[in-house]
C-alpha cells in the first residue's frame, strides 16, 4: 500500500496551533478569492486532488491535514486533544496565516464538514467565513436537537427515521470503543480498506487513499470519542450559521439519512440545497460536479451586493443545477419542452437537431427560460460520423454530458407488407440507430469519465403495443426499449443510469409529418390532418412527458410510461398480452 503523499503543484508551508504543526497545502494565485477545503475521516487533504486543481484556476485553494492525520502533528496526549473547540483554534490559526485580512470560502467533507458547521456557527469564527459549503457532514448540535425532536414526539415516522439513522451510524458505536479500533486500523483493515473503498463506493486506484491511512484512522477515531456523545447529549441551542450555506447531499450515502437535513432551513436561513446521485465519497467519485458548484457558489458571495445563498431556479434545481443535458430531437415537440424543463432547472443545455434554426432557437429560450448557458448544434442523429464528431466538439467545447436524452424520432404508419425496405432502413435510422449512436458517442465519455451520469431514451407506448397498423414504428421502439434495459444492466456499476419514457398519445407535431405507407400522396396528406386533429382532442401536452423525463433522471426508473393510455398498455402486457393481441388484429380507422 505504498502511495504518493501530496497535491501535485502543491506550495506547502507549516503552521502551529498550539502543541500541534499543521501542514497546509496552497494552490492558485494569491490575492484571488480563498476557498479552504478540510477532509474527512479517515482522509487527509489528499481527498480534494481532484477538485483542488480545478478551483485553482479560478481561486485561492488551500488545503491542511487535520491534526493527527498526514503530515500534521498529532496532540499528546490524544484523549482531549481533537475537541470542536481545539478544531476550531487549527482552523482560525491556519486562516490567519494564509488569509489574516480577509474572510475564506469553506468546504467540508465528512468530519470536515462536522468541523465547518462549528466554525459556521460559533462566534469565535464570526466574519472570517464567507461561505461554507457542507458535504455528507452534520452539525452535531444540529444533530442532537433532530434526535430530541424525534424522542419528544416519537410518530411511526419519526422513530423509523431514528431507526434508520441509527442503523446507519454503526461505525459509531464501533468508534467508542477502547483500543478496538486502533487495532483494527493498525493491522488487517488499514491494509484493506483502499480496496473496500474502491469496492463499495467505486473509488479509482489514483494515490489514494495515502500511505499514513492506519495512523490517520487511528488517530481520528478521537474526534468520535471527544465530541459525539457529548454534543448529542447537551447540543447548543444558538448553533445558528452566520454566513450562507451550500448543502450538497448524496443520494446514496450509506452513513448518513438525507432525512438529518430537514429542518436546516431553521439553523442556516441562507441555504441553498443540492443533491448529487452519488455516494459518500463524492470528492473522489464527482469531482467535476462538486467543482462546478463550489465555483458557482463562491462566485455569488464574491459578487457586489449584499451576500446570500442564491435561490434555486426552479424545480429539480437542486439536481441540475449546472449540469449539462444534451437533447436530442430538440426543435419541437417533447425534445423542445425537455430542453426547456432542464433549463428552468438550472442546467446547462444542448439542442441538436437536423433542423438547425430550430435547434438554435430552442437554445436561445432554454437561455431565457432559466439555463445558464445554451447552445443549438445541427446533427442528423442517424449519420454516426456527425454524431461522434459532435459529441467530440461538445467534451471539448461545453464539457463530458452529465444526462444524455435520446429523443429525436420519426414515425411511419402501414402494414408491413405495405411498408418498404427503403421504409424501414429510414424508421430503424433514425428510432433506433440514432439512439444508438447517442448512446455510444455520448455514453462512452460518462464511462469513461467514471462520474456516473444518465441516459434516458424516448421509446413509446408502442414498444409494448402490437399492431398491424405500425409494424416498423413498433418494432424500432420495442427495440429502443430493449436496449436500455440491457444498457441499464451494464452500465448500473459504473453510477450511470439509464431510463426508456414511452409515452402514449401526445399533442406534439410528430403527427404531421408521420408517413403512411402504400398510399398516395393525397390520402396521405388526409391520414396525416385526421391524426393531428384526434391528437390534438387528446391534448396530452410535451411539457407532461418532460417533466416525467426529469423525475425518471432523479428517481433513477427504469421504465416509464407516462399517459394513462401507456400505463395501461404497459399493465396489460405485463398481465394480459393475449388481450393485446387481440385488439393487434383490429385495423384502425383512418
Amino acid at each position: 500500500m505504498a502511495r504518493l503523499q501530496g497535491i501535485e503543484g502543491a506550495r506547502e508551508r507549516r503552521v502551529r496551533s498550539g502543541e500541534v504543526e499543521l501542514c497546509v497545502a496552497e494552490l492558485g494565485e494569491a490575492g484571488r478569492p480563498v476557498v479552504l477545503l478540510l477532509h474527512g475521516y479517515p482522509d487527509t487533504k489528499e481527498v480534494w486532488s481532484e477538485i483542488a486543481p480545478q478551483l485553482a484556476t479560478r481561486f485561492h485553494v488551500v488545503l491542511y491535514d487535520v491534526r493527527g492525520h498526514g503530515r500534521s502533528t498529532a496532540p499528546a496526549p490524544l484523549r482531549g486533544g481533537f475537541t470542536l473547540a481545539k478544531l476550531t483554534e487549527d482552523f482560525l490559526a491556519v486562516v490567519d496565516a494564509v488569509s489574516p485580512d480577509r474572510s475564506v470560502h469553506l468546504v467540508g467533507h465528512d468530519w470536515g464538514s462536522v468541523q465547518g458547521w462549528e466554525f459556521t456557527t460559533v462566534r469565535q469564527a464570526e466574519g472570517r467565513i464567507a461561505s461554507f459549503t457542507s458535504m455528507c457532514g452534520p452539525s452535531l448540535d444540529h444533530f442532537g436537537h433532530w434526535i430530541k425532536k424525534r424522542l419528544a414526539r416519537p410518530t411511526p415516522r419519526r422513530t423509523a427515521q431514528l431507526l434508520g439513522q441509527g442503523a446507519k451510524s454503526w461505525y459509531v458505536y464501533l468508534l467508542h470503543t477502547p483500543a478496538l479500533p486502533e487495532m483494527a486500523w493498525r493491522g488487517p483493515l488499514g491494509k484493506r480498506w483502499p480496496g473496500l473503498l474502491r469496492r463499495a463506493e467505486r473509488i479509482s486506484d489514483t494515490g489514494y487513499p495515502t500511505a499514513s491511512l492506519p495512523s490517520d484512522a487511528a488517530h481520528g477515531a478521537w474526534l468520535y470519542r471527544d465530541n459525539v456523545r457529548a454534543r448529542l447529549r447537551q447540543p447548543r441551542a444558538d448553533a445558528y450559521a452566520h454566513a450562507p450555506v451550500q448543502l450538497i447531499t448524496p443520494t446514496g450515502d450509506a452513513f448518513l439519512s438525507e432525512r438529518l437535513y430537514d429542518d436546516l432551513e431553521l439553523w442556516a436561513p441562507s441555504l441553498l440545497r443540492r443533491t448529487l446521485p452519488a455516494r459518500h465519497w463524492m470528492p473522489r467519485t464527482r469531482p467535476d460536479q462538486l467543482a462546478a458548484w463550489i465555483t458557482e457558489f463562491v462566485t455569488a458571495q464574491e459578487r457586489p451586493g449584499p451576500a446570500g445563498a442564491p435561490a434555486p431556479a426552479g424545480r429539480y434545481a437542486d439536481r441540475f443545477g449546472g449540469q449539462l443535458v444534451l437533447v436530442t430531437g430538440a426543435a419541437s415537440g417533447i425534445g423542445r419542452a425537455t430542453a426547456f424543463a432542464f433549463a428552468e432547472a438550472g442546467a446547462r443545455v444542448v439542442a441538436v437537431d437536423r433542423d438547425g434554426q430550430g435547434a438554435t432557437r430552442t437554445a436561445e429560450l432554454a437561455h431565457l427560460i432559466g439555463a445558464p448557458q445554451a447552445w443549438g448544434e445541427a446533427v442528423d442523429v442517424s449519420d454516426e460520423a456527425a454524431m461522434e464528431k459532435l459529441a467530440a466538439k461538445v467534451a471539448a467545447e461545453y464539457g463530458v454530458v452529465d444526462v444524455l436524452v435520446n429523443n429525436a424520432g420519426i414515425g411511419l404508419s402501414g402494414s408491413f407488407f405495405d411498408t418498404s425496405t427503403e421504409d424501414w432502413k429510414k424508421v430503424l435510422d433514425v428510432n433506433l440507430w440514432g439512439v444508438i449512436h447517442g448512446c455510444r458517442a455520448f455514453g462512452k465519455q460518462m464511462a469513461d469519465r467514471g462520474q456516473g451520469g444518465h441516459i434516458v431514451n424516448t421509446a413509446s407506448a408502442a414498444a409494448f403495443l402490437p399492431s398491424r397498423a405500425l409494424p416498423a414504428y413498433s418494432t424500432s421502439k420495442a427495440a429502443v426499449l430493449m436496449l436500455s434495459e440491457c444498457l441499464r444492466a451494464e452500465l448500473a456499476g459504473q453510477g450511470i443510469g439509464v431510463s426508456a419514457i414511452c409515452p402514449g398519445i401526445v399533442n406534439t407535431n410528430i403527427t404531421a409529418t408521420t408517413r403512411f405507407a402504400g398510399v398516395d400522396e393525397a390520402e396521405q396528406q388526409r391520414r396525416q390532418q385526421k391524426s393531428s386533429r384526434l391528437y390534438g382532442l387528446r391534448n396530452f401536452p410535451p411539457e407532461k412527458v418532460a417533466e416525467a423525463i426529469l423525475r425518471a433522471v432523479v428517481r433513477n426508473e427504469a421504465v416509464v410510461p407516462v399517459t394513462p393510455e401507456a400505463r395501461g398498455v404497459h399493465w396489460m402486457s405485463r398481465f394480459t398480452p393475449r388481450a393485446l393481441r387481440l385488439i393487434a388484429r383490429k385495423e384502425p380507422k383512418l
